[in-house]
């Protein structure tokens, strides 16, 4: 395997992190040799561990004792998650270590039903935050407009938040704005805690572009095909450029000499779903300083056969801005785009998640 993974960071300042976990991962080596190729963190969600348990004997043994001890499916779904969650946080507490906290974070989410519900999302992530009690877990909260004050509490609390399904540079200000308040509260209660700290938002990628692209070739305007797999790669170098903005000001400032660290944009969902566009066309065109980029397995691959190493994440925003802003002009409307992929978005993860917990509890009845 090449350098180029290790590069990203040590050349451009982009992190780069495996979105994805198994057993098998663990138990034969890989993750640790993933890492050492230049990952620096890693990331999953219930469609993951769904694939994951579904998908493999590895974690019938310990569902088996879990069945005979009587546990619940939902509980035994967690048990299961949790024991993989702590051994990728054994592989990667070195990097944590040594980056002094900047990489080296494994990723676990909130139980999606709770997408919609603040205060059980916020119970819930607490509770996770609480039963796994290691420096280098973030815990996922989905970026929903009613979740926007559990992510607020969280930072204000000293705990790890990864927010994902940002959809709209509308609420990626918001989840911004959040992680500002929640810091400058901490700061009041702790301010020795604040440096502890450490957030990413998930900005998704590669679903904007089919989205948009889908509503593309059905529009009759003349500049619409121009617009074709414009719109993601876009709207993540305006998200960028919004960052820079808010993580610079006088708050900031004031945060940052408390030794706070800036909530780094995370680009998700960067796997090429169109085949007529370059398999490592989502980390080429978003490399820059202060950004993740998670990958799965084949784009990992993919970027360290033939990836193109070039800070690309502030390259032509004003044309950035100009067809974002065309897309509205041919009759797209991005905000009905965003709603729907965070509809979308939280009904996958709720379905991946159902389905898991129907399978566990029919094998608890056949184990029974």
């Amino acid at each position: 395997m090449s350098d180029r993974l290790k590069s990203l960071f040590s050349e451009f300042g982009q992190s780069p992190w495996l979105d994805n976990l198994k057993r098998s991962y663990i138990t034969s080596g890989q993750l640790a040799m993933t890492r050492d190729s230049g990952i620096r963190g890693l990331t999953s969600n219930p469609t993951i561990f769904q694939k994951a348990i579904q998908g493999s004997e590895d974690y019938s043994y310990q569902f088996s004792q879990l069945v005979s001890q009587k546990i619940s499916p939902i509980d035994s779904y967690w048990q299961l998650v949790l024991k993989d969650i702590h051994s990728a946080l054994d592989i990667f507490e070195p990097l944590h270590q040594k980056s002094h906290g900047l990489d080296g974070y494994v990723s676990v989410e909130v139980d999606p039903a709770l997408a919609h519900d603040s205060v059980g999302t916020l119970s819930s992530a607490r509770e996770l935050d609480k039963e796994i009690s290691r420096p280098n877990v973030m815990i996922k909260i989905p970026a929903t407009s009613e979740c926007i004050p559990a992510i607020e509490t969280m930072i204000s609390e000293g705990r790890n938040v990864n927010v994902t399904l940002i959809f709209s540079l509308e609420r990626y200000q918001e989840v911004m704005n959040a992680y500002l308040r929640g810091l400058e509260q901490l700061s009041k209660t702790d301010a020795t805690k604040v440096r502890s700290v450490s957030s990413v938002a998930s900005f998704f990628i590669s679903r904007v572009d089919t989205e948009i692209d889908q509503r593309l070739v059905t529009c009759d305007h003349s500049s619409a095909e121009s617009l074709l797999g414009t719109a993601a790669i876009n709207q993540a170098k305006i998200a960028y450029e919004m960052f820079q903005k808010t993580f610079s000001g006088s708050t900031w400032s004031r945060l940052e000499q408390l030794g706070a660290k800036v909530q780094r944009p995370l680009w998700a969902s960067t796997s090429t779903k169109n085949p007529k566009y370059s398999d490592t066309l989502y980390v080429d065109s978003l490399i820059g300083e202060n950004t993740v980029n998670t990958l799965p397995d084949a784009t990992v691959d993919a970027f360290s056969d033939h990836g193109t190493l070039k800070q690309t994440i502030t390259q032509h925003v004003d044309r950035a801005h100009e067809e974002w802003q065309k897309l509205g002009s041919v009759g797209i409307d991005v905000a009905d785009v965003a709603a729907k992929l965070e509809r979308e978005g939280v009904a996958s993860f709720q379905k991946s998640f159902d389905e898991l917990i129907t399978v566990l509890a029919q094998k608890a009845a056949e184990l029974s």
